[in-house]
């Protein structure tokens, strides 16, 4: 892209100010943001206007009507997992890591996945989820296709790790990374900040955007022609989750579902986690926040939670659908936050409260766009073992408990 190109695009979206410094930079700095600007997806933009606002609000939620249960799954356990190491074992499945984010609320400037989570020995959070993925290979007998999703940010750390730890004894030819695809910051009228004269102030575009950014990597291609059917999503934080489950997937598949989510009964009803629900009479998750304390503490006829079965963001998606899915635009969703930038005379701020916009798209979301979903119920204290925060409620102290609990050598 020219600058003329540049000049000519930003004026079509009255962010002309991005180039306010160009004549500043050198050859290398105005190409690079010349570069950023191109690859800007203007379109998120109109999502500030008030008519689609309005429209990304929740439709008619109601309870579930019908899970698997572990009760179920106790029952059906071997016809499960038949079914589904018969699917790994045919090349149908690949698991898919989101890992962008750092360890921050850990007291950690590093990806969150390098955390070392032992006390008496090295057991970081990726090699917790490793270990738990081979086990998978030993039953299946074959390797499972691994995509780990980095961002711009943690890319060079997570893969250097990787090969420095000699992928925990994961075979490197079944590991793929790639980076997942970034949004611009704005203030509150829209304007896209610079976070210095030559880089625009770009954050990763939420959990939601992995598939995109797994076809902008051209990982699709290469997943279908090696035959995959079924992806795995799961994420970074939670150490004691089963990757690739075959009973979990061999239960998908035996509904005739698109999809399915590990679910938890929740620990009570104000807990901090969404719960799967319907909307409109379709699968969808409703966020904690969304909750009415009526909602909440709403009891079904057997006197269970009516919201009781919380995600641990662990998906299995069929791929067909998901290329559908993206084809369509997903539903945005606009956070305020506190954004540093540079003014108009180039000096750094820092503010001390939420001075704009960020964009993000959540995977939750993706459940409501397909036509059915399986919610899979597993026995809380031996798959959900999340590692949020430094202290308190889930955070490292509880998860080694767990991880102790489950034999697991800390």
């Amino acid at each position: 892209m020219t600058f003329e190109n540049a000049k000519t695009l930003l004026e079509k979206y009255n962010q002309e100010h991005l180039l306010d410094f160009y004549d500043e930079l050198n050859k290398t700095e105005q190409s690079d943001l010349l570069t950023q600007i191109e690859n800007i997806d203007f379109s998120l933009l109109e999502n500030l206007k008030p008519e689609n606002t309005a429209s990304a609000k929740k439709g008619k939620i109601e309870p579930l009507t019908k899970a698997v249960t572990i009760s179920d799954i106790e029952q059906n356990i071997d016809k499960y997992r038949n079914i589904g190491i018969e699917e790994i074992r045919n090349g149908k499945v690949a698991a898919v890591l989101l890992a962008g984010g750092q360890g921050t609320r850990l007291g950690f400037d590093k990806p969150k996945g390098m955390f070392n989570i032992g006390v008496n020995r090295e057991l970081y959070i990726f090699e917790c989820l490793i270990n738990n993925l081979m086990d998978v290979l030993k039953v299946a007998g074959v390797w499972i296709p691994l995509l780990i999703m980095t961002s711009e940010k943690n890319n060079e750390d997570t893969i250097n790790f990787f090969k420095e730890k000699n992928y925990f004894g994961y075979n490197s030819d079944y590991i793929s990374f790639f980076v997942q695809d970034m949004a611009p910051s704005v203030d509150f009228d829209g304007r896209i900040y610079l976070e210095s004269k030559s880089r625009i102030s770009l954050s990763p575009n939420g959990n939601g955007g992995w598939f995109s950014s797994i076809v902008r990597a051209g990982l699709l291609d290469k997943l279908k022609s090696d035959g995959v059917k079924w992806l795995n999503v799961f994420a970074v934080d939670n150490v004691l989750q089963r990757i690739a489950d075959p009973a979990f997937i061999g239960a998908v598949i035996n509904s005739g579902c698109q999809s399915g989510s590990k679910v938890v009964a929740k620990a009570n009803p104000s807990e901090r986690v969404g719960a799967m629900c319907l909307e409109n009479g379709m699968p969808s998750i409703i966020e904690y926040y969304e909750l009415t304390d009526e909602m909440a503490n709403q009891r079904m006829d057997d006197g269970e939670l009516a919201y009781r079965f919380g995600v641990t963001l662990n998906y299995l998606f069929m791929i067909d659908k998901l290329e559908d899915i993206n084809k369509v635009k997903m539903p945005v969703h606009i956070v305020e936050k506190k954004i540093p930038y540079i003014d108009k005379n180039g000096c750094n701020v820092s503010p001390e409260k939420p001075n704009g916009y960020k964009f993000e798209t959540l995977i939750l979301d993706m459940i409501h766009m397909y036509d059915n979903c399986l919610p899979y119920e597993v026995i809380r204290n031996k798959e959900f073992a999340p590692v949020k925060n430094a202290d308190g409620v889930d955070s490292v102290d509880t998860a080694r408990e767990l991880l102790k609990e489950n034999g697991i050598e800390i």
